[in-house]
Protein backbone atom coordinates (compact mmCIF):
# COMPACT_ATOMS: atom_id res chain seq x y z
CA UNK A 1 0.00 0.00 0.00
CA UNK A 2 2.77 2.00 0.90
CA UNK A 3 4.28 1.09 -2.73
CA UNK A 4 0.79 2.63 -4.28
CA UNK A 5 0.80 5.96 -2.35
CA UNK A 6 4.36 6.62 -3.42
CA UNK A 7 3.41 5.97 -7.17
CA UNK A 8 0.35 8.52 -6.76
CA UNK A 9 3.07 10.97 -5.13
CA UNK A 10 4.86 10.34 -8.51
CA UNK A 11 2.09 10.95 -10.82
CA UNK A 12 1.11 14.25 -8.41
CA UNK A 13 4.60 15.76 -9.20
CA UNK A 14 4.70 14.75 -12.34
CA UNK A 15 1.21 16.53 -13.13
CA UNK A 16 2.22 19.51 -11.52
CA UNK A 17 5.26 20.05 -13.60
CA UNK A 18 3.35 19.53 -16.89
CA UNK A 19 0.79 22.22 -15.52
CA UNK A 20 -2.18 19.52 -14.91
CA UNK A 21 -3.37 21.06 -11.25
CA UNK A 22 -6.65 19.18 -11.30
CA UNK A 23 -5.36 15.85 -11.94
CA UNK A 24 -2.22 16.93 -9.23
CA UNK A 25 -4.75 17.49 -6.47
CA UNK A 26 -6.47 14.47 -7.29
CA UNK A 27 -3.39 12.46 -7.03
CA UNK A 28 -1.96 14.25 -3.79
CA UNK A 29 -5.07 13.56 -1.63
CA UNK A 30 -5.46 9.76 -3.02
CA UNK A 31 -1.43 9.36 -2.17
CA UNK A 32 -2.62 10.97 1.21
CA UNK A 33 -5.23 9.05 2.16
CA UNK A 34 -3.48 6.06 1.38
CA UNK A 35 -0.31 6.85 3.18
CA UNK A 36 -2.60 7.49 6.17
CA UNK A 37 -4.31 4.40 5.60
CA UNK A 38 -0.48 2.37 5.75
CA UNK A 39 0.22 3.91 9.07
CA UNK A 40 -2.85 2.99 10.54
CA UNK A 41 -2.60 -0.85 9.17
CA UNK A 42 1.01 -0.78 10.31
CA UNK A 43 0.48 0.56 13.98
CA UNK A 44 -2.81 -1.87 14.06
CA UNK A 45 -0.35 -5.35 12.94
CA UNK A 46 2.78 -3.53 15.43
CA UNK A 47 0.14 -3.70 18.14
CA UNK A 48 -1.84 -7.31 17.38
CA UNK A 49 2.00 -8.73 16.48
CA UNK A 50 3.50 -8.17 19.91
CA UNK A 51 0.97 -10.53 21.63
CA UNK A 52 2.58 -13.25 19.73
CA UNK A 53 5.55 -15.47 20.90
Amino acid sequence: MLHYAVVFLVIALIAAVFGFGGIAAGAVSIAKILFFVFIVLAVIAFIFGRGRP
